[in-house]
Parts: structure tokens; sequence; C-alpha cells
């Protein structure tokens, strides 16, 4: 037998080698633990603020949201909690951390981006290099509520997608923005607002689909009105 098996001085591997293995270990365990007990909290507070109508540390929400939203989805939705549901919170909570700011902003600097899917489904207007002019047909809402909005002092864009909406963000340079849509759709947008430094105010719609969808306009007044002296002109 060789003499080295014999030898009980020999040791495997080296000190600094044994240490990087352990730091890694240590490491790993953390982002694991990390990645589980973060979610587990903030999802924990998100059903105690949806039940008691109250957001508990609103700042803290959203970063958690944001840095772990696939995880905190999952948890939710084993509490009960549909993604439907937590996007609706994620909108209200963006809105609420967002209305200062928005309040401050004067409104020949805010716009407003309303989906084209709002639009009658015969509706005679054409996609232009600035999204689809009204032409104030009469056939649907949008016309005379885009003349409501303006005379406030927004600009108006009633968007195809969201293509459009990042080249009025580059022509324009607006401070702050409404926008109008589904869950899903407003919620990308307020995420995109954040990544651009505009601030961004949602207001989701009352019927999904692809045409003829449909808003509350009053809660687009509410929240178009915010910072103004035009209380006169909600509807």
């Amino acid at each position: 037998m060789s003499a080295e098996y014999l030898n009980p001085t020999v040791v495997v591997g080296t000190p600094w080698w044994d240490q990087l293995i352990y730091l890694i270990g240590e490491v790993t365990l953390l982002i694991f633990l990390f990645m589980i007990i973060v979610p587990l909290i903030m999802s924990a507070i998100i059903l105690l603020s949806i039940h008691n109508r109250h957001f508990y540390a609103p700042r803290l929400l959203k970063a958690g949201l944001v840095m772990t939203e696939g995880m905190i989805k999952a948890f939710c939705r084993f509490f009960g909690l549909e993604d439907q549901e937590l996007m609706a919170f994620f909108i209200h909570l963006h809105n609420t951390l967002s209305t200062t700011s928005f309040e401050a902003v004067p409104v020949e600097e805010r716009a407003i981006f309303i989906p084209q899917c709002m639009r009658a489904a015969d509706c005679p207007a054409h996609l232009t290099p600035e999204g689809i002019i009204c032409r104030r047909c009469g056939r649907c809402e949008v016309g005379e509520n885009i003349d409501h909005l303006e005379a406030i002092g927004y600009r108006v864009w009633v968007a195809p997608g969201s293509t459009l909406i990042k080249r009025m963000f580059k022509k324009y340079h607006p401070t702050a923005i409404i926008g109008i849509g589904c869950l899903m759709e407003v919620k990308e947008g307020l995420e995109m607002c954040d990544k651009a430094g505009i601030i961004g105010m949602g207001v989701v719609t009352i019927k999904d689909g692809c045409v003829e969808t449909a808003v509350n306009w009053q809660d687009v007044y509410d929240v178009a009105l915010l910072g103004t002296e035009n209380v006169d002109t909600a509807i």
C-alpha cells in the first residue's frame, strides 16, 4: 500500500479552497432565503393591505413587487389571490405613490394616451404618425372627451400601441402621463414610465377586449384634475 495512504498528516485540498467553497455555500443559502422569505413577507403585506384597504409600507411593497414579482405571484396564488387582483393592487399602489408628484406637474406638461380599442367598430379615423386622429364623428365617447381634456390643457393621443407612446415621449417630452387601458397594458405602461423617468398614472378600462372597450370617464377626470383648478370640468 502506498505510504501516502498511511500518513495521517496528508490533507485533501487547501485552506483557501475550503474557505471559497464555504463562502459560496453561504452566499447561495442567503440568496435562497432572500428569494423565499422576502416574497413571502411581501405577499403577507399585500394580502393584509387588500383586506384592510390600507397600504402598509407602500414604498417597500413597490420595490418588492419589482424585484421578486414572480415569486410573489406564486405565493399570492397559493393564498387565493388571482394575478388580475395583484395587477390591480400594483396599479393602485403605483398611483397612490405617484399622486403628489403628478399634482405638482403643470397640466401643459402632461399627456393622456387613449387606446384605439375604445373607438367605435366603424370608426372612420385613420392611423397617422401621431396616432389615430379622432374625426369627432359621434359614434363613440372618445371625441367629446378628447375635447374636454384638451380644454383642460392636456395633450391627448389615441394610441395603437406602445411604439407610438415611446415615439411621443421622445418628440414631446411630457413630464407626466395618464395611460388608459386594460390591467396588463396599464401595468406595463407604468413600468415603462418608471424606466423612462416619467410620472405615470393609470386608469383601467371597465370593459376589456380588442373592439369597443370602455372606461369610466369620471375615473379619468378624477386623475386628470389632480393639481388643477378645473374642478367644474369633471363629468
